[in-house]
């Protein structure tokens, strides 16, 4: 389809970046799993790293998606508006859960990062379906705009679960002051 020319490579690289992303940080959280864990962090878990894995699988997916042969452009475009309004339910889901874990309080840049900018980002692709219609190429760049979106906020939750919890959580360890 001649929409998606040009479009190849960037998700050749944005969907091969976010499997890697996603191997990545099954490693870091099996090396940081000797931490001793604090109370209620399987709910701090579900609001703050899973979400994480899930952005970067549905970049893998949209890299799919638009990556395969399709005829026309109106069913890709209805697949990324329901993961767009998926993406944006549980990013609500996401922010409920951060409210009610016990284990770490929320900061601006929490809020930021997993919850303001994905629901921007699962928006736009739900937005980009209905301008599909009529901008195709201006759908196509609400669909990248979003994927990357969702990597750079992958990357940053990732790269800040890992410092806060060797810099953070070991310190408290090694200084005993480690709370159950």
């Amino acid at each position: 389809m001649e929409a998606l020319n040009g479009w190849e490579n960037f998700y050749v690289i944005v969907g091969s970046s976010a499997g890697a992303l996603i191997g990545l940080q099954f490693v870091v959280i099996t090396l940081i799993a000797e931490i001793p864990a604090v109370r209620d962090m399987e709910r701090a878990g579900q609001a703050f790293s899973t979400p994480t894995v899930v952005h970067f699988a549905t970049v893998l997916l949209l890299s799919a998606l638009v990556s395969a042969p399709w005829h026309g452009l109106a069913v890709p475009a209805v697949v990324w508006g329901v993961l767009g309004l998926i993406g944006v339910v549980y990013s609500i889901i996401v922010a409920r859960r951060m409210r009610t874990q016990t284990a770490y309080k929320p900061v601006f840049e929490d809020w930021l990062f997993h919850f303001s900018l994905p629901i921007a980002s699962y928006a736009t692709l739900a937005i980009s379906t209905y301008a599909a219609r009529s901008h195709v190429g201006g759908a196509l760049f609400g669909v990248g705009a979003a994927a990357l979106l969702l990597l750079f906020i992958g990357i940053h939750n990732a790269w800040d679960a890992v410092t806060y919890h060797v810099f953070v959580r070991k310190a408290e360890q090694r200084s005993g002051e480690l709370r159950p």
